[in-house]
């Protein structure tokens, strides 16, 4: 048999935990050879390469090392540069993940050069354009030819958008996240000593993750969700994995810390913090559905979320950045029994989904 030939672009720490649970799907089943291609958008060894290790990604073949730029020279550089590795691999397939600068220019990239576009975790809207993650969302969607939808809200987006009339498949597939989370979560307890490091087994904690450009860049919002933190801090530690754009932002601002504050973490010791935690507090989008998967309530510390379906079922707070609401919401989170038991992301077959799909291109 003939394998046809499948590159990969990924840049930031979703995509990688995304790609670790499709790479094992598309080494299983053998239809395609994988060329990954790390756009370096990640580049801090704390922030992409021991993903890679840990999670057992194939190496790049090409990795293009761009980062720390503006969002449009960022993008401009790496579709110049994958413009470069898809005319040298001329591949069947383009897969791109998520909503990154990454994403966008691995689909436009490969648009141009008239390949065929896959995109998983396609559907999703925020509905804020402030939001760069929404505008990449918006258009790898358009120039894609299969949109791997994680959930049925998706799904319902694009047939609002039209894409039913549009030359292009749509599959809700579930969320490979899950997959990851699932298959991963059973060796954090093994191997991560996180706990044990932090001083926090057996103690009640909450976990935070912040980085949002519209967090990080406002500084009444930065100051106010930091103050929402220490007001909690005072129940229960708060452990915040730092990210350096987080970190600069604060520096830069002058907004003390009084938390227990880490470098960023790998996948194994997020997911054994998830585990023991009490309540996530999160911008982030993948964070969203991780405590969901493990069964754990979630304040976001946005005004929206694409995960419409956590927050409608009463899994996630919108608490925005004013730290009175924030304080609310984490204190009804601590106090709420919830049932995590409906199969909202499809229950870890999504790469297996995500696979077949991808056969099914011409």
């Amino acid at each position: 048999m003939i394998r046809r030939k499948l590159l990969t672009v990924i840049g930031a720490r979703p995509q990688f935990v995304k790609a670790s649970a499709v790479s094992r799907a598309l080494a299983a089943d053998g239809t395609f050879e994988e060329v990954i291609v790390h756009t370096g958008q990640h580049f801090d060894a704390n922030m992409s390469q021991v993903f890679f290790d840990e999670l057992a990604i194939p190496a790049p073949r090409h990795h293009l090392e761009i980062h720390s730029l503006p969002h449009g020279a960022m993008t401009g550089r790496m579709l110049e540069r994958i413009e470069e590795v898809l005319l040298q691999e001329k591949p069947d397939v383009v897969l791109v993940y998520g909503d990154t600068n990454s994403t966008l220019a691995g689909a436009l990239a490969a648009r141009k050069l008239h390949l065929t576009v896959a995109h998983v975790e396609a559907g999703l809207r925020s509905h804020n354009l402030r939001m760069p993650e929404e505008v990449n969302r918006i258009l790898t969607d358009r120039v894609s030819d299969l949109l791997c939808c994680p959930t049925a809200a998706a799904m319902a987006n694009l047939s609002a958008e039209g894409f039913d009339r549009l030359p292009c498949r749509v599959r809700r597939t579930g969320d490979v996240m899950e997959d990851s989370a699932l298959h991963y979560g059973r060796l954090a307890g093994e191997r991560s000593t996180v706990l044990d490091r932090l001083g926090l087994r057996g103690r009640p904690f909450s976990l935070c993750t912040l980085h949002r450009a519209e967090n990080t860049d406002d500084p009444a919002r930065l100051a106010s969700i930091v103050a929402a933190l220490h007001e909690i801090g005072r129940d229960a530690p708060v452990v915040l994995p730092l990210h350096p754009r987080t970190r600069a932002a604060l520096q830069r601002q002058g907004v003390p810390l009084g938390l227990t504050v880490v470098d960023p973490l790998g996948y194994l010791d997020m997911l054994a913090l998830l585990q023991a935690t009490r309540v996530v507090l999160t911008d982030s989008g993948g964070l969203q559905k991780e405590a969901y998967f493990f069964k754990k309530p979630c304040v976001t510390l946005r005004d929206e979320t694409e995960w419409v379906e956590l927050v409608e079922g009463g899994f996630n707070w919108l608490a925005g950045a004013e730290a009175g609401p924030i304080v609310a919401a984490w204190r009804a989170a601590a106090q709420a029994r919830l049932d995590f038991s409906a199969p909202l992301y499809g229950g870890g077959t999504a790469a297996a989904a995500v696979v077949r799909a991808l056969g099914e291109l011409g």
